[in-house]
């Protein structure tokens, strides 16, 4: 058993309940493994912040249906307790249309031809057969949290709501209407959060801060778990949230040597990675070199291959600009043949500059004969991504399956393209992206999961393979 923690929407605060919830189990030594619907790669840093664990998404989307199952039981018979963090509102999802998703699994297409909640908390709930807690921002009603509940809990009637946790409530009297619209369903109420004037998250363009640039988290952290040891009713929780099995011999063996070297790029403007890429890249071979652009003098040494992900470089831009020798150490590697997945903002730090958002222009490592532009304007969605060419990763005709979240564009776009991508959704054309010139680079607004993919980093690992058999580097 595991429990879902979903919200009635967007900004009721999930997240704030999650991490209250794992705050308090971590403070009673307790090993809990938790999960993240959909591609959000800031929200696991803050449970793996308070766990001590890799939290694993959960993403049917950029895996499928399969993969999240066995993602979820893989690791969470490794823990004594799991716990399931949705995103945006329980039955907020895409539609997934006829056809398209059949290789991957989509579930109960004799009920409905199109999915509307594909990818949801819902469809993770329904997948994983787990009940379901309901958060409540209560600060604006009282009496019509009934109708919300009841809502919730007749719409679909595969999912299985455990009770609620009533959050922001205002007063013993605001409680007390609460309760009382609350009662004629018989729904448990779990938890009792009130407003909370010092327990803040600061948040900027894309989401939440990083928790590498919180210097006060850890206080943070013990206020909520101060809080979870008295707002929840921990005896219905725990028997809710205890795994299924505890068996340490069930996980993954990693290699622990290797011929080829990867430098991963991690720091606080690099740190957007899923934890499944990284542990796929050391399953088949690999040994992951972390450094950072930021800080480092110089790229790793002996090493066959980079792995840019994405983060902040527009936040850091005039700290990686200074830092000349390392831009100048990653373009003569490259320039060299060098093999290199470089994600988002890995892509912006190998353009010629980055133009942060007050029009400001700072070096990069000038691979990319273009320059990313920091705007307004938030490009956020899956992709479906169709290979123009064959290309470090994939062959030409590929489909591979993604996600796009930046506020930054290109003011010179390829002219060999790695993708045209569209909607996964619907067919709307989004265009043609990606750098793969020179040819051993993989350059791309598009994250990718290759969890359900395993042959796009064996076929980046046979890349790094030719420059370590050639002994081109020492």
């Amino acid at each position: 058993m595991a429990l879902v923690i979903a919200g009635e929407r967007s900004g009721v605060g999930k997240t704030t309940v999650t991490l209250t919830l794992l705050a308090s189990l971590r403070r009673r030594d307790r090993l809990v493994q938790s999960f993240k619907v959909g591609p959000d790669y800031i929200d696991p840093m803050f449970h793996r912040h308070v766990t001590g664990r890799a939290c694993r998404n959960l993403d049917p989307v950029l895996t499928s249906e399969a993969y999240v199952q066995q993602c979820f039981a893989r690791h969470s018979q490794l823990s004594e307790y799991a716990l399931v963090e949705g995103v945006m509102g329980l039955f907020d999802g895409v539609k997934e249309g006829a056809g398209e998703q059949g290789s991957r699994g989509a579930e109960d297409k004799n009920n409905a031809q199109c999915l509307t909640d594909f990818a949801s908390t819902a469809h993770i709930a329904r997948l994983l057969d787990l009940p379901v807690v309901l958060v409540i921002d209560c600060s604006r009603l009282s009496g019509s949290v009934a109708a919300i509940a009841h809502g919730y809990r007749s719409f679909d009637s595969r999912i299985k709501i455990a009770g609620v946790v009533l959050n922001r409530v205002g007063s013993d009297r605001h409680l007390s209407l609460l309760k009382d619209s609350l009662e004629p369903l018989q729904l448990p109420i779990l938890g009792v959060m009130r407003r909370q004037d010092n327990i803040t998250i600061p948040d900027r363009h894309l989401g939440l801060v990083p928790t590498a640039e919180l210097p006060e988290l850890n206080a943070l952290i013990d206020r909520l778990a101060d809080l979870g040891d008295t707002c929840f009713d921990w005896q219905r929780l725990l028997p809710l949230l205890k795994s299924e099995s505890l068996s340490p011999s069930a996980s993954s063996s990693l290699y622990s040597s290797s011929p080829v070297r990867i430098a991963v790029a991690r720091d606080r403007a690099f740190n957007f990675y899923y934890q499944d890429n990284l542990d796929l890249l050391q399953q088949l071979g690999a040994e992951l070199v972390f450094w950072s652009p930021l800080e480092d003098a110089d790229i790793p040494k002996d090493i066959q291959g980079m792995y840019f992900g994405g983060g902040f470089p527009e936040v850091f831009a005039q700290q990686l600009a200074e830092n000349s020798s390392v831009r100048d150490a990653v373009k003569t590697a490259i320039l060299k043949g060098m093999p290199t997945v470089a994600e988002c903002g890995g892509l912006m730090y190998l353009c010629e500059q980055i133009i942060d958002f007050e029009g400001k222009s700072w070096s990069m490592a000038g691979v990319l004969p273009t320059s990313a532009v920091m705007g307004g304007r938030l490009t956020l969605g899956y992709r479906r991504a169709v290979a123009l060419q064959d290309n470090l990763l994939v062959k030409a005709n590929t489909t591979v399956y993604g996600h796009e979240f930046h506020r930054s564009h290109l003011t010179l776009t390829p002219t060999q393209p790695l993708f045209e991508t569209s909607r996964y959704d619907c067919e709307e054309n989004m265009g043609c992206e990606g750098w793969g010139l020179p040819a051993n680079i993989h350059a791309s607004y598009v994250h990718q999961h290759w969890g359900e993919s395993r042959e796009i980093p064996q076929q980046f690992l046979k890349e790094c393979l030719k420059v370590a058999s050639s002994g081109m580097w020492i």
